[in-house]
Order: C-alpha cells, then sequence, then structure tokens
C-alpha cells in the first residue's frame, strides 16, 4: 500500500532498515536500554514508523535477545552475522533478501527520538532528483557544546547542497573568530544527522569498497563515499537527533524523554 504523500506513479519500494548490534564496544546491550519503559530499539522503531514514505520496516539484528525485544512490540527483523564490519554492510545483507526494493534508508538504532518527517526529508530528493543517488540529513549547530565535540560530526557542503567533507572537528575554521561563540556567530555549522538514503545499487556498490585513510582517520564511513567520488545530498533538517553511544548518553536520554513526558502531561 502507497503512503500518503509518497508519489504513485511508478513509485520506488522504499525499505527502511534499523542495524541494531548487541555488543557496541561503548554500551553493551545498547538496542536494548531502558527509556522510560521502553528500550532504545522500540523508540527507535516507533518514531521511524511515523515516516509517510517508507514502504516497510526491518530490523537488522545479530543477536536472539535483540530478536526477541523486536519481535515483542511487532517488528519486523532479520538475522544477521555478528562480524558484520559495520551498519551500512548489515543493511546491505537486508536489502539483497528485498528484490522489490528500490531505496534503502539506514535508520541508526541508536536515535531514540528519531522523527518520520526527518526520515521523509531525506528521502525526497531520490524521488524527484534522479542524479541524486544518496542522502542524508545536516542541522545548524547553535551552542558551543556540539561544537566542540567529536561525537558531533560536522559536515560541510556546496552551493548545490553536496557534501565537501565530514569531520569529528569543527569545520569550517572560522579564522576571524577569537572564541567558540564567535564561531557559531560568523558562520553557519552545521552537524551531520547519521541517516541515509541510498538507491540500492549504490549502497551495494558502496559497501564493496575497501575502507580509505581518511575513514580511518576521522572513523567515519562516508568519508569512503567521498574518497572514491561518490556526491552525498545534504538536506538541511529543523529537527534535531541525538545519538546514544556511550553510558552518558543513555542518562542524557533519559532526562530528555522524561522532561518531554511532563510536558505532555501537562498539556
Amino acid at each position: 500500500m502507497v503512503k500518503k504523500g509518497k508519489p504513485k506513479k511508478n513509485s520506488p519500494y522504499i525499505l527502511g532498515v534499523i542495524p541494531a548490534r548487541f555488543a557496541s564496544t561503548r554500551l553493551m546491550g545498547k538496542p536494548l536500554a531502558d527509556i522510560g519503559g521502553k528500550s532504545l530499539l522500540q523508540h527507535t522503531y516507533e518514531g521511524a514508523s511515523r515516516s509517510k514514505l517508507v514502504d516497510k520496516i526491518v530490523i537488522a539484528v545479530d543477536d536472539e535477545q535483540v530478536a526477541k525485544a523486536a519481535k515483542s512490540f511487532g517488528a519486523a527483523f532479520i538475522m544477521t552475522p555478528k562480524d558484520c564490519a559495520t551498519g551500512s554492510d548489515r543493511i546491505a545483507l537486508v536489502a539483497k533478501e528485498f528484490p522489490r526494493a528500490d531505496i534503502i534508508v539506514n535508520i541508526q538504532g541508536d536515535e531514540p527520538f528519531i522523527n518520520g518527517m526527518m526520515i521523509d526529508q531525506a528521502i525526497e530528493p531520490l524521488l524527484f532528483d534522479p542524479d541524486v543517488n544518496v542522502s542524508t540529513l545536516a542541522k545548524l549547530i547553535d551552542n558551543v557544546e556540539e561544537l566542540k565535540s567529536p561525537s558531533v560530526v560536522k559536515v560541510v557542503f556546496d552551493y548545490k547542497n553536496f557534501a565537501l567533507y565530514f569531520s569529528r572537528s569543527p569545520i569550517p575554521f572560522v579564522r576571524d573568530a577569537e572564541t567558540d561563540k564567535q564561531m557559531l556567530e560568523k558562520a553557519d555549522i552545521y552537524k551531520h544527522v547519521g541517516l541515509y538514503v541510498y538507491r540500492k545499487e549504490y549502497l551495494l556498490k558502496f559497501t564493496k569498497l575497501e575502507p580509505t585513510d581518511l575513514e580511518r582517520w576521522e572513523k567515519l564511513e562516508q568519508l569512503r563515499m567521498l574518497e572514491n567520488g561518490f556526491k552525498i545530498k545534504i538536506v538541511e533538517t529543523e529537527f534535531d537527533s541525538f545519538s546514544v553511544d556511550t553510558p552518558e548518553d543513555l542518562e542524557k536520554a533519559r532526562f530528555i524523554y522524561s522532561k518531554h513526558k511532563k510536558i505532555e502531561l501537562s498539556k
């Protein structure tokens, strides 16, 4: 069934995949971490399910505990090997199981506040521009904490909104700024929101490429695409996102969720 908001004529089949790896290095069992009575994975799945453009969402699991959790809240899942090098490799394995799928959305499994509208914003360039094969999101940074944090990836892009570079360092470097606050005042500095949309053949082509130097140094696999000549369309979004990578992030996510629930209850 085609969802409202999606072009009806010759509509591509859009598959959303959430990679959920149990043995996270910095937060073991991360997909099952509790946030307000639901697992991080369930929050991510429910947020992604509000997309009007995605036809089906599948969770790529690597552990029976995660599979059991996905089943408990009614999500479709596929078991993938524990030794997949990256989330993209895990997603590519799932994509091969869906011959109908034309467009694949990589929905990070550690984004408990993902918004369906964000996903749709990232998908739209591939629906309306045949020259766009990969897209992702970026949001304007408005605080020094995010600017300085190496966990917050920054992106710069050209006048046609194609990525020039991604880095964990603040980019662009504003030479005339005397403080970090001045950097934000003098320049538009964007953080990368780690949601990717691929035409299926480009995802499969990307995952066959060897890791590159920039990718290894920055620990950012999207740099493999840029080094191999892929063009990545950047879509500016007003929606914020928050990735849970560490125990500290998890506590912050719980605080944010609790705060939102209080606001909802007070309405």
